[in-house]
């Protein structure tokens, strides 16, 4: 017995907002988080949380597929905060959800290179396997999409298009949320 559908709904809310602290926590003001929070080169960046992510820094790699992904978590957990009522964590969730939006859908995340195949740059493979992408002259990859980050990234801009225009919210098996 877990004590009911409730009690794993009010669980799983608790652990949704500890996983979004630590993302805000641990990530760049921008929203873009570095491929591994305890990656050994972010020693190199200094200050690096208390300023946007440099995706063409020489130490380690941005995540901006990671960042797609989270944005739209973010959203979706201001959305249910604010149907509970708690109005002030659901504004928290829902600016950082935003501002990492903004970033992805400018440059030097969007692509705008009409010869690129992806849309959204700067995506990491597999870091520890060395299968991302490192241009010529550099040594940290930077510059590459993955159908993932594509993907989600036009799931977000859908959600914040729904949002935008006051459509319901899509979710499974028909639950209001």
């Amino acid at each position: 017995d877990f004590g009911g559908k409730q009690k794993i709904l009010d669980r799983y809310l608790e652990v949704a907002r500890v996983t979004a602290d630590f993302y805000l926590h641990e990530t760049p003001t921008d929203g873009i988080p570095y491929w591994d929070t305890g990656a050994p080169g972010l020693a190199h960046l200094g200050d690096y949380l208390n300023r946007p992510a440099e995706p063409f820094n020489e130490h380690e790699p941005v995540d901006s597929s990671a960042a797609a992904i989270s944005a739209q978590g973010l959203l979706r957990l201001a959305r249910i905060l604010e149907k509970k009522g708690d109005k002030k964590a659901a504004q928290t969730y829902l600016a950082a959800g935003l501002t990492t939006a903004r970033t992805l859908f400018s440059e030097p995340y969007l692509s705008s290179d009409p010869k690129h195949e992806g849309l959204l740059l700067h995506t990491v493979y597999h870091r520890p396997n060395g299968w991302d992408h490192i241009p010529k002259g550099r040594k940290v990859p930077c510059g590459e999409a993955a159908m993932w980050g594509d993907y989600h990234l036009r799931e977000l801009a859908l959600y914040l298009l729904r949002l935008a225009g006051g459509k319901p919210y899509l979710t499974f098996f028909g639950e209001k949320l």
